[in-house]
């Protein structure tokens, strides 16, 4: 039997109204006690007041009132300890309502557990077109985002994550649907199963999550990277490897073409991620060449959106949670260090592409319009509307001073560029993180649902 949300309600609040019925019936007792207890007559008593059409009260009952002697305790202590009595076994009787309250709380919610849930409109795809496709790290940040429009496509998608920066609530609302399957497991591990595409996405991004175990940093990007690469050679599939534009580390070059080798410090504090993914990057082209596997290789710069970790130490959540707050918006270094922000929907949409697409070269995936971080904090400031000061923090070690990716070959062989502009995905992702700060209970939901439209039309 299913029953709607509002059944749902009523039922509660008929089964409230059932208990405390109860309780006031039980406390107050029935009807012909609560006459005498009010020092009204029985109803032959009633019946027999009315005479000749005008009303004589019955004789109220009354006890004989005994007669006080010098020594006896005063009448009343008799009636206040009835008085107490009733008043333990009334407390005792609401308690009882309280339990029997919260057992049909629980029945509803097992009850609405039964109710078909209700997802976004995918695209129906036959057999032929519909691929299998895996996605490493799909909990997180980006790889949400991607398992939102390949669902949306009408694919049949599967996430593995181990959950270290990702969220299960990031892709709750695909729970349950015939397309999408969630595995807990770590790509340290290898791992058996059937796919036509892999995203390999797996990895911490942000400095304090990567630096917080960077050995790993290390392993997920060496060894997990081992393991995608022999899955896509088992099975056959295409695999697109997640890099990053931290390969290039501080660079001479600018903007940073693909061409570019980087210019990385291999012992400091970064190391782990940026030569995990230059790693990542070279077994790949080596299981291209010696084993025949079809590879993607994407180099992704700074990208931002709603799913953003709140303590992920990048400049964006950072900047927005301190304006959200009116606290001091805090900068590593003078300011002057440049960085170029691209929304996470257009990156969604150049993987995709470039997963599509025949060219098996790296391809940088970022915004080229270059703003610096002084300029970037004055407008989440005025964004927010809020008066945060901003003030200048010690540089941290090895912070890349200029950032800007040359997105000729993305423009050439993919037909790609960034679209949303950065007001107006920062819009999006401040009331994000508005929504993030009010919650003060688990219950309070803030699930970013994917907009059909958007994705439609791109």
């Amino acid at each position: 039997m299913v029953f709607s949300k509002r059944k749902m309600k009523q039922l509660f609040a008929f089964g409230v109204a059932i208990v405390l019925v109860i309780c006031l019936y039980k406390s107050w007792g029935s009807p012909t006690s609560a006459k005498l207890s009010l020092g009204i007559g029985s109803e032959n008593e009633l019946e027999s007041g009315f005479e000749r059409g005008r009303f004589v009260p019955p004789p109220r009952h009354q006890e004989p009132l005994a007669e006080a002697r010098v020594g006896d305790a005063p009448a009343f202590d008799g009636h206040n300890e009835q008085l107490d009595r009733e008043q333990e076994t009334r407390m005792s009787e609401l308690h009882e309502a309280k339990k029997q309250i919260l057992q049909l709380e629980r029945k509803i919610q097992e009850l609405e557990g039964r109710i078909p849930r209700k997802y976004p409109d995918v695209t129906f795809l036959n057999y032929k077109n519909r691929k299998r496709i895996l996605i490493t790290g799909g909990a997180g940040f980006v790889g949400s985002h991607l398992v939102d429009y390949l669902m949306m496509q009408g694919h049949e998608v599967i996430v593995a994550d181990n959950f270290f920066t990702g969220r299960k609530r990031n892709v709750e609302h695909w729970l349950g649907h015939e397309n999408f399957e969630l595995i807990h497991h770590d790509i340290v591990n290898p791992l058996f199963i059937e796919v036509d595409e892999i995203y390999h996405l797996a990895s911490p991004a942000s400095p304090p999550h990567y630096m917080y175990n960077p050995v790993k940093t290390i392993k997920t990007n060496t060894l997990g990277t081992i393991n995608m690469l022999g899955l896509a050679k088992r099975v056959g599939a295409k695999v697109l490897i997640a890099s990053t534009s931290e390969v290039y580390g501080d660079p001479d070059v600018h903007p940073q073409p693909e061409t570019y080798w980087g210019h990385v410090n291999p012992i400091g504090p970064r190391a782990c991620y940026d030569e995990g993914k230059r790693v990542a990057e070279t077994l790949s082209y080596a299981y291209a060449k010696q084993e025949n596997v079809n590879v993607r290789v994407a180099r992704i710069f700074n990208t931002y959106g709603p799913r953003m970790h709140m303590n992920d130490g990048r400049v964006v959540s950072n900047f927005i949670i301190q304006a959200l707050q009116n606290q001091s918006i805090t900068m590593y270094g003078s300011g002057k260090q440049t960085r170029s922000f691209q929304y996470v929907s257009d990156l969604v949409d150049g993987m995709v592409a470039l997963m599509a697409s025949n060219y098996t070269q790296p391809v940088n995936l970022g915004n080229p319009v270059e703003r610096t971080i002084q300029e970037f904090a004055e407008i989440i400031r005025d964004q927010v509307g809020g008066r945060s000061k901003i003030i200048e923090l010690p540089a941290v070690e090895d912070d890349p001073q200029r950032r800007k990716p040359d997105i000729s070959r993305a423009k050439k062989y993919l037909n790609w560029e960034p679209r949303v502009p950065l007001k107006e995905g920062l819009i999006k992702t401040i009331e994000y993180f508005r929504k993030e700060l009010a919650r003060s209970n688990h219950s309070q939901r803030n699930i970013f649902v994917p907009e059909t439209t958007e994705n439609e039309e791109k």
